[in-house]
């Protein structure tokens, strides 16, 4: 272990600084959860994280896009984390199938905060935004992942014949929709949502 003020050896950065930064981005997603993202002012990102200035900010980012590319890093991190440990418990692609959707509507109520700023981060990204915050390769290799993952249950006698690239694209949208409602609705069953969507798509996919 390294002492207090130590390097981040991958990032150069010291124990400190990495801490901060963390301490940063932790605070821009409460904003830009609360108050969106056109509204997430480095001033109120100070206020929420306790710096007696934005200086700390513009210290540790090279500007808003910089900040927010890492506040989209951090939050599909923890994400992919959270739905990847659900996953790992499973046997078998269909029953995978099956928690994939139940760990992802799980996300709402697990990360409420993170999927807010996530939904207002996307809501307002421009083409021109760098890269659009690192959120495009992010979906391209996640497209491909599940792609190839989907022709690997083909392979193996699981899943019926199908284009995998459309399936894919098919269970991102069903789930994607699925996240997005049971954010904005209260009232919205996303347990029950999820065990309908994994029979619908078990149907879809089984030999």
């Amino acid at each position: 272990m390294q002492a207090k003020g130590g390097s981040d050896k991958q990032s150069g950065r010291t124990f400190t600084e990495a801490a901060r930064r963390a301490q940063i981005v932790e605070a821009a997603i409460e904003v830009i959860a609360e108050h969106g993202l056109p509204n997430a002012s480095f001033a109120k990102i100070a206020q929420q994280a306790g710096l007696s200035s934005t200086g700390m900010i513009s210290y540790h980012f090279r500007g808003k896009n910089d900040l927010i590319r890492e506040v989209a890093d951090e939050i599909v991190r923890v994400n992919t984390e959270f739905v990847v440990s659900k996953l790992r418990r499973e046997g078998g692609f269909t029953a995978t199938l099956r928690a994939y959707f139940a760990a992802n509507l799980a996300l709402p109520d697990e990360y409420p905060t993170h999927q807010r700023a996530l939904a207002s981060i996307v809501a307002n990204a421009r083409p021109d935004d760098p890269q659009t915050w690192g959120l495009i390769e992010t979906v391209t290799e996640i497209s491909r992942n599940q792609e190839e993952w989907l022709r690997d249950g083909q392979r193996a006698g699981e899943f019926r014949a199908f284009d995998p690239a459309i399936m894919g694209l098919a269970i991102r949208s069903a789930r994607d929709a699925a996240v997005a409602r049971a954010g904005d609705d209260p009232d919205f069953d996303a347990a029950a949502c999820a065990r309908e969507l994994a029979d619908l798509f078990e149907r879809a996919t089984r030999k």
